[in-house]
C-alpha cells in the first residue's frame, strides 16, 4: 500500500470525497457533511491530505488534517482537526484507516500542532471504535456540528 500526499482538490481526492459524502448521506440522511473545507486548509505546513493506493494504483483510503486555533467554534490553539477519514468498502478491515491516522498524527506533530481533534457521529460506530482504540477521548464539542445531538467530538494530545 502506497500512501501519498496530494492536494485536497486532486482528482482522486475529489472522487473519494464524493464517496464519503454519499456514505454520510446514507447514514444520516442529510446530504453529507456540510462543513466548509478549502483546499488551502490542507496545504503544508497548515495541514496535509493523504490518499492510500492499492497495488494497482487505485485510490482506496483517504484522510487529512487542518490547523485550527482558538475560535468561536470551540477549537483551541494548537489543534489539528482530522477530516475526511474514509476507506472504500472493499478495503475495510485491513488496517488502512489506522495507518493513515498514524501518519496524520505524526505529520501534525511535526508541524507543531499539540492536539488532534475530530468530529464523528453516532451512526459511525466503526469510526468511534478506531478513535477510542487509538487513544482518543471525548472532548468539548467544536465545529459546524457542535450543537447536533448525534455529533461526537474526540481529542488526543500529540
Amino acid at each position: 500500500m502506497l500512501i501519498r500526499r496530494v492536494p485536497f482538490d486532486h482528482p482522486d481526492a475529489v472522487k473519494l470525497n464524493d464517496e464519503v459524502q454519499a456514505e454520510y448521506h446514507l447514514r444520516y440522511g442529510d446530504g453529507g457533511d456540510a462543513t466548509v473545507l478549502d483546499a488551502l486548509d490542507f496545504t503544508p505546513p497548515r495541514g496535509v491530505y493523504l490518499i492510500a493506493y492499492d497495488d494497482g494504483g487505485r485510490p482506496v483510503a483517504t484522510g487529512g488534517w487542518r490547523s485550527q486555533d482558538a475560535n468561536g467554534q470551540g477549537n483551541e490553539d494548537g489543534d489539528a482537526e482530522l477530516k475526511r477519514m474514509f476507506v472504500i468498502e472493499q478495503m475495510r478491515g485491513r488496517g488502512l484507516a489506522r495507518r493513515i491516522l498514524a501518519a496524520l498524527e505524526e505529520d501534525a506533530r511535526a508541524a507543531g500542532r499539540v492536539r488532534m481533534v475530530l468530529e464523528t457521529g453516532t451512526a459511525q460506530p466503526e469510526a468511534i471504535a478506531l478513535y477510542t482504540s487509538s487513544g482518543y477521548e471525548p472532548c468539548t464539542k467544536f465545529g459546524y456540528y457542535r450543537h447536533h445531538e448525534s455529533s461526537l467530538c474526540y481529542a488526543k494530545p500529540l
